[in-house]
């Protein structure tokens, strides 16, 4: 591992810091969602304007990752870390002092431009200094930060006042500390030339992983749009279902992470392929029994459903990540993940959006969910055909 810099952290320790990092920024961005119904009611507005809301930290996650994806191969990890956690503290402050949908739209803006700056240079970081624990840290890290974000602001929401601020208030602290820790980790790349013309939107791929990545955008979109389902409309899902308790709403997405980072966990030495193929085959199985669910309106069933739906996401991303990052040299890591990155962001917020505008404009909520099922299943099939044509024409 180079070590460009000085610093008093161990390796080990590093990878932790790192990780929990990202696990930061993805709560972050899933915290706002039991928050929903809640700036629904005050501020009366509809499910087209929640779906839009989220889809824009996915836009700007895009922007952030086409400009400052490689960045942190040229100016090093630490100094886009720093940025990026501090741009993300002052987006979490927009959060707290919010008075109606243009506040929330400029502070999911402005953590999403966070979050695409860190993304990169953190998963980089992670694979520079162990490639095997980096790559199930960049894994796992998604469905722990998702999970326990959503978690945390349900219960802070249901259990303690200040129901809009309190968690963001949370959060800074956490990310006070972890700036702190960057502070004191070393430096894992030589920063090289090039800084400025990096910044210029450029999504080639070295010639190496091409065919690879090909194989794997069908699977991260199929994920990646499951995924923003139901960080999106899961809660109102689960109220037209059932009139139930903002907690219970929350669980929705911890329940979807948890499975799927007991997916990433248990199959962490499992060859890329299976793991792949195991993920599409839970995506399909996942979205079936959650037709059946809604159909029925049965909650226990569409819990199942969202179970094997963590299955499915955790195993594709892991997956698509164990295919891809092994063929990459160190000083395009940063870059080739924030392609991939850039795939996820895509099917995690396009499809939303139009099923925002379904919920309203095409026959409610239960029919949506319906049909997202459905368009989920006709991903995953291609993306199954993709995986089997790749096992037949490159064995290993």
């Amino acid at each position: 591992m180079p070590n460009a810099g000085r610093g008093r952290l161990t390796p080990t320790v590093s990878l932790v810091l790192l990780a929990s990092i990202l696990v930061s920024f993805l709560a972050a961005s899933a915290a706002p969602t039991p928050l929903y119904g809640v700036y629904q009611e005050r501020w009366h507005f509809s499910p087209v304007t929640t779906t839009v809301v989220f889809a824009v930290y996915a836009l700007a996650v895009l922007a952030s990752l086409l400009t400052f994806g490689k960045l942190s191969d040229h100016v090093g990890r630490r100094p886009v870390l720093a940025v990026a956690i501090a741009v993300q503290m002052l987006a979490l402050v927009v959060f707290i002092v919010a008075n109606g949908v243009a506040a929330l739209l400029v502070a999911r803006l402005v953590q999403g431009l966070a979050a695409g700056a860190a993304t990169g240079a953190v998963g980089a970081a992670m694979l520079d200094i162990d490639r095997a624990r980096g790559t199930l840290a960049n894994s796992i890290a998604p469905g722990i930060g998702t999970g326990s974000g959503a978690l945390l602001s349900a219960l802070l929401i249901q259990f303690l006042p200040a129901p809009t601020r309190l968690v963001y208030v949370v959060l800074i602290v956490i990310l006070l500390i972890q700036a702190v820790g960057v502070a004191l980790m070393p430096e894992t790349v030589t920063p090289m030339a090039g800084a400025r013309r990096s910044l210029r939107p450029d999504i080639t791929l070295p010639r190496s992983v091409r065919q690879p990545v090909l194989v794997v955008i069908p699977v991260l979109f199929a994920v990646w749009a499951l995924a923003g389902f139901f960080g999106a409309l899961g809660p109102a899902l689960i109220r037209s279902l059932m009139n139930t308790s903002i907690v219970v709403g929350g669980l929705v997405l911890f329940v979807f992470a948890v499975f799927g980072s007991i997916a990433v966990l248990v199959q962490r030495n499992t060859a890329a392929r299976t793991v792949i193929l195991t993920g599409i085959v839970a995506l399909i199985l996942g979205m079936i029994v959650t037709l059946v669910a809604v159909m029925a309106q049965s909650i226990p069933v569409f819990f199942v459903g969202l179970a094997l739906g963590g299955v499915g996401f955790g195993s594709g991303f892991q997956g698509s990540l164990k295919t891809v990052m092994p063929l990459v040299e160190a000083h395009q890591r940063a870059s080739v993940l924030s392609v991939l990155y850039v795939v996820c962001y895509v099917g995690f917020g396009l499809p939303t959006v139009i099923a925002g505008f379904l919920v309203v404009y095409a026959g409610g909520l239960p029919r949506t969910a319906d049909e997202y099922s459905v368009a989920v299943i006709l991903l995953a099939l291609v993306a199954l055909l993709g995986v089997r044509r790749a096992t037949r024409t490159a064995p290993g």
